[in-house]
């Protein structure tokens, strides 16, 4: 059983949750998401459950270690955790999801004592090659709150019985189990070649839950190394222009 714990969400684009212990609950997270905790809150970072556990966690993303954060006062105490870049926390119970949730790799952020997150392969092959997350996924399990974050503006949809969704791929947080995940080629050969949407979409069946996001972490820093590209190269324009002029000045008669 997971402890059931409380908590606020504060922000907007750079959202931080905070959680309320009771005495002896605790509360586990992804090392370095902690942004402040009250005194009587004790941080206990191990592999939670040995070796495996701790290379299964590297496998979806996340660190090697976990951090448990336990309240051994004698009173309500409390802890935050901040996203690691701009979007949005999503919070999720578990047990609304009969125990189960599959969401993106690395987008775990905490989570009431007793959730685990474990591996989720995906069941077909074309969606392990293009769906963007490649074949590893994270199945989160048990049934408390947890926590994860995705970028930009989050967009929740219920799907119907047999109910269709196509998304570009890196644009999925997650979804529940009964949902099936798969990945379509996008058709066409000027949609493949000039659309700019890649050459897959990813296509969820209903029914069940979806979260999507709308500035994948893999877009956003497509853009910024661009950006620093086109930077670096305007610079050395400008110094070869300037060089050369300054070389027929001192040169000159």
């Amino acid at each position: 059983m997971a402890d059931i714990i409380d908590y606020k969400i504060y922000g907007t684009d750079m959202q931080i949750v905070e959680i309320e212990l009771d005495p002896g609950e605790g509360v586990r997270a992804e090392a370095g998401t902690m942004l402040f905790m009250d005194n009587n809150i004790e941080m206990q970072t191990s592999t939670s459950g040995g070796l495996f556990k701790g290379f299964k966690r590297m496998v979806t993303g996340e660190s090697f270690f976990i951090t448990t954060f336990l309240n051994n006062g004698r009173g309500k105490e409390h802890v935050s955790f901040s996203a690691p870049y701009p979007g949005k926390i999503i919070p999720l119970n578990l047990s609304e999801f009969g125990g189960r949730f599959i969401c993106q790799k690395d987008s775990f952020l905490c989570s009431a004592n007793g959730v685990e997150v474990e591996i989720a392969f995906t069941k077909k092959l074309g969606a392990g090659f293009f769906g963007g997350e490649g074949f590893i996924l994270q199945r989160l399990e048990g049934n408390g709150m947890a926590f994860i974050h995705a970028g930009g503006t989050i967009i929740e949809r219920e799907l119907a019985r047999g109910e269709v969704l196509k998304l570009d791929t890196g644009c999925l947080v997650g979804f529940s189990e009964t949902v099936d995940y798969d990945i379509q080629f996008v058709g066409g050969f000027k949609n493949a070649l000039f659309g700019g949407e890649g050459l897959f979409l990813a296509k969820l069946t209903g029914p069940g839950k979806v979260y999507l996001q709308s500035l994948p972490l893999s877009r956003l820093a497509d853009r910024i190394l661009s950006a620093a590209r086109g930077q670096v190269g305007e610079k050395r324009g400008v110094g070869g222009i300037g060089g050369s002029i300054l070389g027929e000045i001192l040169g000159g008669d």
